[in-house]
């Protein structure tokens, strides 16, 4: 099974890379499979490359719940 998540690019790097944030963790990823991406902006991320923009409402739904997920599985322990 493979995991692809939504993140924010919080800045550019030098060349094709980018700073991301997911849940206050911050990663350098590869922009090399895309153009055109900008700080704001969500990229699905699968094993440290963007391989596409997602649309932010989108993205922040997908976010919302892995936190619920998260939150639940805390609970149950």
């Amino acid at each position: 099974m493979c995991l692809a998540l939504p993140v924010k690019v919080v800045e550019l790097g030098a060349g094709d890379t980018a700073i991301v944030d997911l849940g206050g963790v911050k990663k350098e990823i590869s922009l090399a499979l895309l153009a055109d991406v900008q700080v704001g902006d969500y990229v699905i991320l699968h094993v440290g490359y963007a391989l596409s923009k997602l649309d932010p409402e989108e993205a922040e739904k997908t976010l919302a719940l892995f936190a619920e997920i998260n939150q639940t599985a805390l609970a149950a322990t």
